[in-house]
C-alpha cells in the first residue's frame, strides 16, 4: 500500500499511526466561538485533524426547498436562509485556518460543489474529502483532481460498482493520484448490524495501492477501534460539544470525553499490535521460572 504525505508533514497509510479525524462538519451551528471550542477539545484529545463542510447553499439546496419554513435557534426562517446562516465564509475560515495553525492541528473540508472547491483553494488545506453523497458527482471530483491535493472519498450509500467507477475515473485522470478510500454506511446513527466492517478488508483487496480507512456514524466507540484493528489507516467520527445541542448531526456525534477515549483506545491497539514475531518478554521470565517445570534449551541459548 502506498502512503500519502500531506503538506503538514503527517502521513496517511500503512506503517504510519492511524490518522484520526474529528469531523466538526456543521456542528459549529454557524458560530466561530463554538468552532474554536471544538478545535480546542480536538487538540486536547490529540486527534490529527478536524474537518468542516463547505457548501454553496444556492447550489446545494434544491430550489423547491428554498422557501420551506423552519424553526431555528435564530427564529423561524426559510430553509435557504437557515443554510446561509450556518455556512462559514472567508472571514470565519480565515480565523479557523490561523487558529488551527497556532494549535498545530490539520484541518480540511468536505467540499460539496465546484464553487466550494474554488473558494477553499485560498487556504491550501492538506487534502479534500468527498462525502458519500458526492461519490457520483464527477464534475466535482474533476475540479478537486485539478487542484492536485490528496483526495479522501467516502463510500456510504454506494454500490461496489459505483465505487469502482469512481476510482477508475480518478486513476484515469492520474494513475498516481494520492487517493484514500473510506468505508462508510450513511445512516445516522448507524446500527451495528449495518456497519459491515469487513468491507475494510474488501476495499484493501480491491485497491491495494491506496490507504483504506473508516468513516463511522455509529454510537459508541468500540466499533471504530475495531476498524483500526482490522486495518483502517484513518478514521473519522462526527464530533460535538454536546449531543443534545440543536442541529441535525449532534446526536450521532462523539463528545469531548468520548473523543479522548477513542484516541487513547486506538493508540493502545496500535501499541498492542506489535510486530508479529513471537518472543519471551523480560516481564514473563519470573512467571516462567516459577511455573514451568521444563525450561527449553532454546530459551537458555
Amino acid at each position: 500500500m502506498k502512503s500519502i504525505e500531506l503538506n503538514t508533514g503527517k502521513v496517511i497509510g500503512e506503517g504510519a499511526p492511524c490518522y484520526i479525524i474529528a469531523e466538526i462538519g456543521i456542528n459549529h451551528n454557524g458560530s466561530i466561538d463554538i468552532a474554536k471550542k471544538l478545535i480546542d477539545e480536538a487538540v486536547n484529545a490529540r486527534v490529527d485533524a478536524v474537518k468542516f463542510q463547505k457548501r454553496t447553499p444556492e447550489v446545494c439546496v434544491p430550489r423547491n426547498q428554498w422557501e420551506i419554513m423552519r424553526d431555528t435557534p435564530w427564529g423561524r426562517m426559510s430553509y435557504i436562509d437557515y443554510k446561509r446562516k450556518t455556512e462559514f465564509g472567508t472571514v470565519e475560515f480565515s480565523i479557523i485556518d490561523q487558529y488551527c495553525k497556532e494549535r498545530g492541528m490539520d484541518w480540511f473540508v468536505s467540499a460539496w460543489d465546484v464553487e466550494s472547491v474554488d473558494f477553499m483553494e485560498q487556504f491550501e488545506t492538506p487534502l479534500y474529502k468527498l462525502a458519500s453523497a458526492s461519490l457520483t458527482d464527477f464534475e466535482l471530483i474533476e475540479r478537486i483532481l485539478k487542484t492536485g491535493r490528496p483526495l479522501m472519498i467516502s463510500t456510504g450509500m454506494s454500490t461496489q460498482n459505483e465505487i469502482v467507477e469512481t476510482v477508475r475515473f480518478i486513476l484515469d485522470f492520474d494513475p498516481e493520484y494520492p487517493l484514500s478510500i473510506a468505508h462508510a454506511t450513511s445512516a445516522y446513527p448507524c446500527k451495528p448490524e449495518e456497519l459491515n466492517l469487513n468491507m475494510i478488508h474488501t476495499l484493501s483487496k480491491m485497491f491495494p495501492n491506496h490507504p483504506i480507512g473508516y468513516s463511522g456514524h455509529e454510537t459508541g466507540l468500540a466499533t471504530t477501534v475495531a476498524a483500526v484493528a482490522m486495518g483502517a489507516t484513518f478514521v473519522e467520527r462526527h464530533f460535538t460539544l454536546d449531543r443534545a445541542m440543536w442541529g441535525s448531526d449532534h446526536a450521532a456525534s462523539v463528545e469531548p470525553q468520548g473523543l479522548s477515549r477513542l484516541v487513547k483506545d486506538i493508540r493502545d491497539v496500535e501499541t498492542a499490535s506489535g510486530d508479529g514475531v513471537k518472543k519471551v518478554y523480560d516481564s514473563e521470565v519470573g512467571q516462567m521460572k516459577k511455573l514451568r517445570k521444563h525450561i527449553s534449551a532454546e530459551y537458555n541459548k
